[in-house]
């Protein structure tokens, strides 16, 4: 065999095993992005994070019962409601 076989068996080698090492690069990151990115389960998940003072919320200010209020009779008159207090 001359050298120019002998180039086109090795080349061909090398393409075998990049396209092998490719496949195997694309299986890999297909099953990571699977795992990582699976539904959330309720009840599963972890949620961090709290009210600070979640007392606040028992009693609302005046102000806030203002802005329900306004929102309440937008609601209303959009139905084409009358709301009365």
């Amino acid at each position: 065999m001359d050298t120019e076989t002998y180039g086109i068996i090795g080349m061909l080698g090398i393409t075998a095993l990049l396209l092998w090492y490719i496949m195997r690069l694309r299986r890999n990151n297909i099953s990571e992005s699977m795992q990582k990115n699976q539904p959330h389960i309720a009840g599963h998940d972890v949620l961090g994070g709290s009210a600070i003072n979640p007392e606040q919320f028992d009693e609302p200010d005046e102000e806030t019962l203002n802005m329900l209020g306004e929102l309440l009779e937008e609601a209303a008159e959009s139905q084409g409601l009358s709301y009365e207090e």
